[in-house]
Parts: structure tokens; sequence; C-alpha cells
């Protein structure tokens, strides 16, 4: 009955990505982009344990509320259980903007110009932005360099990028001098905050630890009580006991959220967007001397 519940959880959570999938216009069979592919991957995979957990707990217990636990659980489980990754990823995107706005500086010291130093570079950008850097560079084949450079800032979405392209932006637009000082500045700058980011992560690792054990302890309180004792979970079973237990859960799920949120760093904003670009730039780089 297990096996055929998890199979069932299995094929109905495949089902689910592939329609998800269609109504927001992915190709499942295309490669998605770089930057996107993350974010497709994790909500692929909280649809596929929100689904399963719902459908395997609903069809062991019969609790409609406790389908619905689970597949909140499910969800949630991602973001709870994991963090480290995404940290991680977002310091090494901003070293990897620093090393790329010293590679411009570098080469523009060679007498180059701000497209060749682009293009010089795309091969042998920083990992993290490498795509995104080759993306720019095949755009300036037959766009105008601000208009690859928004494109470009909006495919990397990162504070620290917008700053350098912001820069980039005044100096084709403006002929700005002495950028390379600048881009020496700013590379130094978010190499700062890189290392203010990882001294902040080492201290949320044990919060987060603190989260794990929690969240396992609980878990293995309720996975045991169904397994050995089930009939101290008898009183469930009544329409009383659904809503008992689902005022439990709502606490229990505050609660989780409250500990995730306590784990999260604080989404900076970005300022080079689609909307303002004209105002932000001349605001967050008015010190470029002209």
């Amino acid at each position: 009955m297990t096996a055929l519940a998890t199979l069932c959880g299995a094929g109905v959570g495949l089902g689910l990505v592939v329609i998800w999938a269609g109504l927001r216009g992915i190709d499942l069979a295309r490669p998605t982009r770089a930057s996107a592919r993350p974010k497709v991957e994790r909500a692929n995979l909280r649809i596929g344990l929100a689904v399963g957990a719902a459908v395997i707990v609903g069809a062991a217990t019969g609790w409609p509320v406790g389908a619905l636990l689970a597949a909140l659980a499910g969800w949630g489980a991602p973001g709870l259980l994991g963090g480290t990754r995404g940290a991680q990823a977002a310091v090494g995107r901003i070293e990897a903007i620093a090393g790329w706005a010293e590679m411009l500086r570098d080469t523009m010291a060679g007498a180059a110009g701000l497209e060749q130093a682009i293009v010089a570079t795309a091969p042998v950008a920083p990992l993290p932005i490498r795509a995104e850097v080759a993306t720019l560079a095949l755009r300036l084949d037959g766009e105008r360099l601000a208009p690859a450079l928004r494109a470009f800032a909006d495919e990397v979405a990162d504070p620290t990028c917008d700053l350098v392209v912001a820069a980039l932006i005044l100096a084709a637009e403006h002929q700005a001098q002495r950028l390379g000082e600048l881009l020496g500045s700013l590379a130094q700058a978010a190499r700062d905050q890189a290392t203010m980011r990882l001294r902040v992560e080492a201290g949320r690792a044990r919060t987060r630890t603190s989260v794990k054990v929690i969240v396992g302890a609980t878990g293995g309180l309720v996975l045991g009580l169904a397994i050995l004792n089930r009939g101290y979970l008898a009183p469930y079973d009544s329409a009383v006991g659904q809503l008992v237990l689902l005022l439990v859960g709502a606490v229990f799920t505050v609660s989780f959220l409250w500990l995730a949120k306590m784990t999260r760093p604080s989404v900076t904003e970005r300022f080079l967007t689609e909307a303002r670009p004209q105002f932000a730039i001349a605001e967050r780089t008015s010190e470029i001397p002209t």
C-alpha cells in the first residue's frame, strides 16, 4: 500500500509539474536560461515533494488535514533544511562580479575600448556569471551597448552587478573619465561585501543547525507515533480531531516559518530596473568624474 501510494504521489507530482510548466510557458524539453534554471528546479522540487507527501499521508491516514499539512511540509522542507547553498551562490556571484570588473579595468588599461574589453573577457569571465557575460558579448553584435548592459543586469539580477553596470552605462553614454579607477573601487567594495556576508552566514549556521534539529525531532516524533502507536492518534480520526489537528498544524507552521525567516538574509532591492533606469544610474553613480 505504501509503495502504491508513493508511485501515485510521484505520478501526480510529475503531472502537476508538467501542468505548471505549461501554464508558465516553460518548455521542459528545451534547456532553460542559466540564471532561471535554479529557480525552476527549486519550484519543481517543491511541487513534487508537496504532492508526493500529501498523497502518501492522505492514503496512509485518511486525514484531509494531515494531507494538507504534509503538502505544506513538503513545500517548505527545502527552505527549512537548505539555505546554505543559496547563500554560498550569492557570495560567489558577488565575488565573480568583482573579478569581472577587475578584468574589464585591466583590459581597458591596455588601450582597449569598453565593448572590446567586454568581448575579450567573455571567455574567461568568472564561472558564476560567465554565461551572462557571453550572452552580453553576443548582444553587442546587434544592439547598442547601453541596452545590452541593462539586459545583462536583469539576467544577473544582483544589486552589486547593478552598480558595475551603471558605471559602464554612464561611461558609454557620457564618456566618463577614470572608469578603470571606478571599476577598481567597485570591485573592492564588492569583495568587502562578500566578506561581510561570509561572516554573517557563519553566525546563521548555528541557527540553521537548531532549525534542522527541531524539524527533525518534530517529524521523527510524529512518524514514530504513526508507526509504533497508531492508537494514540485515533482521536484525530473524528471531525473535531481534524479541527484540533488543523489548529496544531497552524501553530507549527507559523513557528517553522518564523525559524526559516531567521535563517534567511535580507534581500537588497535592485535599483537598475526597466521602470527607473536613468534616475537610478544618475543617483547611484553621480560621483563618476567627467
